[in-house]
């Protein structure tokens, strides 16, 4: 009993304060203001360079995510004795035919939908004058609004003329350069050649990082430090890393061909004009949460109005492809999709908004991979470990 005396006394207990009556609840934590202040205009700085540097960015991103869906392709080859080059070059060649060959077979068809959606928006147009009941003489509240908006704009114009021209000064008026075709085939051209290029330069790293394969795994291990204990835990760690991308991102592979295949089989059973390009469509949007799966509802609901000219069953068509997206998220995704693996709703649409905003469409494309990424490292460095359990479900 002795002994443990004087551990008890070198035990210090530090006691919190009782609040006083009326007085609010707090927790006392020690803040460094200049290190708050440092993080702020780091995080600040690395939001700027993500939008200045977009175009090289975007590129690598891309690049790394199809290397780790690719990869295994590449694995099963090399230990079947194909060298990794060569089967690097065959799968990036499998891949760029299928697409190839996917554009071509699809673009009737796609030619088809396009020249569709004006013919279709008339046919809105006239199911709503038709539906709001217009008749000769009758002012509805969109025509009155519509007066409203007239005569003010009258009256601005008025308020706002010009003083009169003096005789002896000549009047200037701004003409306004006429229409040429050739300006917008020369920008579309040039986006054309500019997306070309970018993508020459995904497969081109694509093609790199599956030949490599683990380089930059092994260069990490050496600077992990000289002890066997330390390259032990960052080869873990790494594999795991790598492992819980792969799985999410074969995961997503596999839901987006599943909901392709199932909604043209249901577009297919409605008799829907197209269904393989509704299908495909449906299969590349699911990528995006939330606003994919309702655009895609949407442009099948204008398309179905303009073929059957009936509400119910564009309603029918609509509601079933999102049903379609609907229970491959709530069922089929939970069930192939690890629990580490999963991040909290929340998280995924504030990501959403904020890559959106960082990189516009390819933001909106790559937000959900890249906090998948982003989690599964944060989960195993112990710093970052707050910013995985924010992320995660």
């Amino acid at each position: 009993m002795a002994d443990d005396a004087p551990a008890r006394d070198a035990e210090t207990t530090v006691y919190e304060p009782e609040p006083q009556e009326g007085e609010p609840l707090a927790i006392r934590m020690p803040v460094d203001i200049r290190s708050v202040a440092i993080t702020v205009i780091a995080v600040l700085g690395g939001i700027l360079m993500l939008q200045y540097a977009h175009s090289v960015l975007i590129p690598i991103v891309l690049g790394v995510l199809i290397s780790y869906v690719l990869g295994p392709a590449v694995a099963s080859m090399a230990r079947h004795g194909i060298p990794r080059a060569l089967g690097a070059f065959l799968v990036i060649a499998t891949l760029c035919g299928a697409i190839g060959y996917g554009a071509y077979s699809l673009s009737d068809e796609a030619i088809d939908i396009i020249d569709d959606l004006p013919r279709a928006a008339e046919k809105l147009r006239e199911r709503a004058r038709s539906a709001r009941g217009e008749r000769a003489g009758e002012t509805t509240l969109l025509q009155k609004v519509q007066e409203a908006a007239t005569q003010i704009d009258q009256t601005a114009a008025k308020a706002t003329e010009p003083t009169p021209t003096p005789r002896n000064v000549q009047p200037v008026q701004i003409v306004q350069p006429p229409f040429r075709a050739s300006d917008y085939l020369w920008l579309g051209g040039q986006g054309l050649l500019n997306f070309l290029a970018q993508a020459a330069v995904v497969l081109f790293l694509v093609y790199f990082l599956l030949v490599t394969d683990d380089l930059f795994k092994r260069k990490i291990v050496r600077i992990a430090g000289p002890t066997l204990t330390k390259k032990k835990v960052s080869v873990q760690i790494m594999d795991e890393i790598n492992q819980q991308i792969s799985g999410f991102l074969r995961v997503q592979v596999i839901t987006s061909v599943v909901v392709a295949v199932a909604t043209a089989g249901a577009l297919w059973w409605f008799g829907v004009d197209n269904y393989l390009v509704w299908g495909l469509l449906a299969g590349v949007f699911n990528s995006i949460p939330y606003l994919g799966p309702i655009l895609v509802s949407g442009g099948l609901a204008v398309v179905t109005f303009m073929q059957f000219d009936d509400l119910a069953t564009t309603a029918y068509v609509a509601g079933t492809a999102m049903a379609i997206t609907s229970l491959e998220g709530w069922l089929l995704t939970p069930l192939l999709m690890s629990r580490a693996a999963r991040m909290n709703p929340v998280a995924i649409f504030i990501g959403l908004l904020f890559w959106s905003w960082v990189w516009g469409v390819w933001g909106t494309i790559l937000a959900v991979p890249m906090l998948m990424a982003i989690k599964s490292v944060c989960d195993r460095v112990e710093d970052f470990q707050p910013i995985g359990e924010l992320l995660g479900e």
